[in-house]
């Protein structure tokens, strides 16, 4: 591994992910144990930032950026995932019965030390371990937390040498992607997922780095998804585009590879202006270009490295940029995943032709090993 980047860097939390799946299959929990998302739903928040155990998966996904005093940047994520092994049986008598896994990745970008670090948590959804509330946020596993204060979403994980504690103020009304947060991945109807972002909070707390407490303020995004689905057994993979631009509009944008190498024509984005109405987008309505490659010395794999993001009706032409070339996350095992994931800096220009900038999040998948049918 390079030495400028952490050592004993290891997605172990997307490995427990595989496992968990691989338990559910063997142990005869199926879609048909769960609710498929469907158009139509009614969603009601805070509510909806609870748990959803009628649906086998789901997750609470949190990325941004920080400043601290020193005027130092980073970028970080924080996600917890639910994976349903078994249908949740209402009667179960024994507080030692799991039928859910919970884990949760922690990872920080340091893009001026060229360093970035993760660490993970999992525990069985048992004796308290692990759970989420069905009626609010509030999610954990041991001592790693998600809740919230009013309005407030409050992050606080730490693990050997990294952690934050923070407070999040949405900027911005939740938005629903797709048909109402209906976000199909297919053709197929069933492979979709009820899907919404709140895609600008303010952000302050504290971010600790080895021996070093910093202050830090900032921006973040919050994504949750949940559903029954897997990807479609032809689908390769998929990129992910999470972007905050300087004029106050945020662009989320998906593109779901096929193994043929072309793109499912269901890829699709929402763009969110400074007030908070969103726009869905079609395939047609966007442009997404590679500008370089980048292989990893450590899987082999070859990623999208730059990206030119295009929108012609919106007006934007945007060059995005990753903080670090090597953001790519290897876990181990015989479920053996590997994909990228990192913090990306933005310029360019908008629909006045005036210049733009911004910072936001891109995932890879899919390049290391096709991720049909297993996801």
């Amino acid at each position: 591994m390079n030495s400028t980047i952490a050592s004993g860097f290891r997605l172990a939390g997307a490995f427990f992910l595989a496992s968990a799946l691989v338990v559910a299959a063997a142990s005869g929990a199926g879609a048909e144990d769960f609710h498929q998302a469907r158009p139509g739903r009614v969603f009601q928040f805070p509510r909806d930032h609870g748990a959803h155990p009628e649906f086998k998966t789901e997750w609470w996904y949190y990325t941004g950026h920080l400043k601290s005093g020193e005027r130092e940047t980073f970028g970080y994520q924080l996600t917890f995932f639910r994976v349903a092994l078994k249908k949740p049986d209402s009667q179960a008598r024994s507080a030692w019965r799991a039928d859910t896994v919970y884990f949760a990745h922690l990872a920080v970008t340091e893009p001026h030390r060229g360093v970035f670090a993760f660490r993970e948590k999992a525990q069985r959804g048992a004796l308290g371990l692990a759970g989420a509330k069905e009626d609010r946020l509030e999610v954990w596993i041991d001592d790693w937390h998600l809740g919230s204060r009013s309005d407030e979403h409050l992050l606080k994980a730490q693990k050997d040498g990294i952690g934050l504690e923070l407070a999040l103020t949405p900027l911005k009304p939740p938005v629903l992607h797709g048909e109402g947060g209906y976000s199909r991945k297919a053709a197929a109807a069933e492979v979709a997922s009820h899907y919404y972002s709140i895609t600008r909070l303010a952000t302050r707390g504290k971010l600790i780095l080895g021996d070093r407490t910093l202050e830090v303020t900032g921006t973040s995004w919050f994504d949750r998804e949940f559903s029954t689905s897997q990807l479609a057994p032809d689908q390769q993979g998929w990129d992910w585009f999470s972007l905050q631009l300087s004029d106050g509009t945020d662009l989320m944008l998906y593109l779901m590879r096929l193994k043929d190498g072309s793109l499912d024509p269901a890829s699709a984005g929402t763009l969110v202006d400074r007030e908070g109405r969103a726009k869905h987008l079609a395939l047609a309505d966007f442009r997404i270009t590679a500008t370089g490659t980048w292989k990893s010395p450590h899987s082999g794999a070859r990623y999208p490295s730059g990206w030119q993001v295009s929108l012609p009706d919106a007006g934007y032409n945007l060059l995005v940029t990753p903080t670090l070339a090597d953001q790519e996350l290897r876990t181990g095992g015989s479920s053996s995943l590997i994909y990228w994931e990192g913090q990306v800096t933005i310029q360019g220009v908008d629909c006045a032709q005036q210049p733009v900038t911004g910072q936001g999040y891109v995932e890879l998948t899919g390049y290391a090993g096709s991720l049909g049918g297993r996801f």
